[in-house]
């Protein structure tokens, strides 16, 4: 499945009575922002996440871990991470049991626990302290974590050395979790290194139980993913390129602030049946992003966070009817936006033939 973001609280442009009909199984909400504004308090004061929100939809809150370690400015110790707020400078001490407390409090279905996010290109000396510190603060991070009604799923690290993502899976999963994440990923690698850690990372997981890749979204990320084992998903793409008018179908891409879409009376993917594309042209969009319009942002985050579910229910269904590569095929045919290898191409059974970084709160 995939899972759209709400990091403040809310999928931008988009109201929970629309969110019902997109067929979202999961949405996800971020424990760092949260507890800054408006504070877990008034959240838990509220009857937690899903009254606050007026969502009935099961939630996760990321841990803030990944928000904490893109900061600039920061000071990491065994204990936890200080940092400085960037939109008021407040200055903050996060550790695993402070990020469950917060969890905790917000009531989300699905927690995650705190650890490390390694950058890119970083050293293999601090990569192997890093393991073995994420390890001790997830251990942490069980022991702080009492709700029995909250879910707590661990997040496998290791950066881009293969004894260590085994090392990191291996550890975590001896502390016993919930479910299990991919974390470290989706940060400058590439898709080509993605699947490639991914490759050494996901044979050494339980199958058992959830396995979750987190801030990775692109449809070609989705379909290999799922080819290496992977369940769940989550990224902003969806809702941030809605925003600037950029919208997924079934025959690939298309930016509705093009010219060619001025007097375009097709809807945005006539076999999508969202609510967008059964009421509004392209036309009409088109028009709604030149004048500035914010209800353009609305309808195209409907569409898009509506194209996202079908795509995963899509690609559930190729794996029920053994017609899972003839799927993966279709997506390497219809989203080629990167050098991956490819295979053999083919189309999705019941679709017109094709024709021819992410990790960010949102």
């Amino acid at each position: 499945m995939f899972m759209p973001v709400g990091t403040q609280g809310a999928i931008r442009t988009l109201s929970p009575l629309h969110l019902a009909s997109t067929g979202a199984q999961v949405i996800l909400a971020n424990t760092y922002h949260l507890s800054q504004r408006p504070g877990e308090d008034i959240v838990k004061r509220a009857g937690g996440l899903h009254k606050f929100m007026a969502v009935d939809l099961p939630i996760l809150t990321d841990s803030g871990g990944f928000q904490v370690f893109s900061l600039e400015h920061k000071e990491l110790s065994e204990e936890g991470v200080n940092f400085r707020y960037e939109v008021d400078g407040k200055q903050t001490f996060l550790t695993p049991e402070r990020s469950m407390e917060i969890q905790q409090a917000l009531g989300s279905d699905i927690a995650m626990v705190f650890d490390e996010c390694l950058p890119f290109g970083g050293d293999r000396a601090y990569a192997e302290r890093s393991v073995e510190r994420t390890t001790r603060w997830e251990a942490r991070s069980k022991a702080a974590h009492s709700r029995g009604d909250q879910s707590l799923f661990g997040i496998v690290q290791g950066g881009f050395w293969p004894d260590l993502r085994r090392r990191s899976a291996e550890q975590i999963q001896s502390i016993g979790f919930d479910g299990l994440a991919i974390g470290g990923l989706s940060v400058g690698e590439g898709h080509a290194r993605m699947c490639e850690v991914l490759d050494w990372t996901t044979p050494h997981l339980d199958t058992r139980m959830a396995r979750y890749l987190m801030g990775v979204g692109r449809p070609l990320d989705l379909v290999e993913g799922v080819a290496r084992g992977i369940d769940m998903f989550d990224c902003v793409i969806a809702t941030r390129h809605a925003r600037s008018g950029t919208v997924y179908t079934n025959v690939g891409r298309i930016r509705l602030t093009d010219q060619r879409f001025r007097r375009d009376m097709y809807p945005l993917d006539k076999s999508c049946d969202c609510y967008t594309c059964t009421t509004f042209s392209r036309a009409y969009l088109h028009h709604l992003f030149r004048v500035g319009e914010v209800l353009a942002a609305t309808l195209c985050t409907l569409h898009n966070v509506h194209w996202f579910s079908s795509f995963m229910t899509r690609m559930r269904a190729s794996i029920i009817e053994g017609s899972f590569e003839a799927y993966r095929a279709w997506v390497h045919a219809t989203y080629p936006e990167d050098t991956a290898p490819k295979p053999v191409a083919g189309v999705v059974p019941g679709q017109r033939k094709p024709s021819k970084s992410r990790r960010e709160e949102d």
